[in-house]
């Protein structure tokens, strides 16, 4: 049977930020009626997540899944996002998405589009000389935070105490996690996490300083590889922002969707 790849998309977004939430001391996973809820209940918002549970039918569905992602993450005063699959919105709904989740706190933030392969195509050009680490100490997660903190334009002190969890990055059947060095400097990163059979990409970030020199993709096939090599995953699902959608075709990836993220800033308690 073909697989319904909107659905994997879906499916491999929430797996990957649940298994964050769920290694995370202070995270949560929720499956509530009319949303799924995958938070590590910190200050960092890439980590607070409500998800739909399922393609929605109309304005007022897609209302009551946010007022119900509302209503978990307000009380708790953390800056959260819903992620809305533009391909589970009725037509009618799409241009009016932001206006009907205005009320819940909700704006617009960014956009991606979810890409699969179940091949990595050989690169196009010569990747640049960088040393590869894998992120398995306190430095090696530091300098993810660091390279991500810069790339999403947030604290660093809040990205390094949200993703100071071992699990994220060091292996051994957990998600795995690489730092690329140019001239010594920790110029780029991704993580891979084994969801449901699947390779997932996150946190996939570039210095400034370092970019359009092939630093990304030279640090995401060694992650890879070493998913292949360690628990056997070929097939690779990521959410890729505007910057990154060009490096992930040229490697081979296919667009199969696109996830919206409604942002909603920290709430007094």
């Amino acid at each position: 049977m073909p697989i319904d790849e909107i659905l994997e998309s879906n499916q491999q977004f929430l797996g990957a930020w649940r298994f964050m939430a769920r290694h995370n001391p202070r995270g949560e996973v929720l499956d509530l009626p009319d949303v799924h809820i995958a938070s590590a209940n910190g200050a960092w918002m890439m980590l607070n997540v409500a998800f739909l549970r399922a393609p929605v039918k109309s304005a007022e569905e897609l209302q009551r899944a946010a007022a119900a992602a509302a209503g978990y993450f307000v009380p708790r005063g953390n800056p959260w996002m819903l992620a809305v699959c533009e391909d589970w919105l009725p037509a009618e709904v799409r241009p009016r998405a932001a206006e009907l989740l205005a009320p819940y706190g909700l704006k617009t933030g960014m956009d991606t589009t979810g890409m699969v392969t179940d091949a990595l195509v050989p690169p196009r050009r010569p990747l640049p000389e960088v040393e590869l680490r894998q992120a398995v100490d306190t430095k090696g997660r530091n300098d993810i935070a660091d390279i991500n903190a810069h790339a999403y334009d947030a604290p660093r002190d809040m990205v390094r105490a949200s993703l100071d969890v071992p699990a994220y990055f060091a292996g051994e059947g957990l998600g795995v996690g690489y730092v690329a060095y140019r001239d010594g400097e920790a110029a780029s990163s991704t993580t891979v996490f084994p969801i449901d059979g699947v390779a997932y990409v996150a946190l996939v970030a570039t210095m400034r300083q370092h970019r359009k020199l092939g630093c990304a993709e030279a640090v995401l096939r060694k992650a890879l590889d070493e998913m292949h090599r360690t628990q056997g995953l070929k097939r690779t699902v990521l959410h890729a922002t505007a910057d990154g959608y060009p490096v992930y075709l040229r490697m081979g990836y296919r667009a199969v969707t696109r996830i919206h993220f409604y942002m909603a800033a920290a709430s007094p308690r």
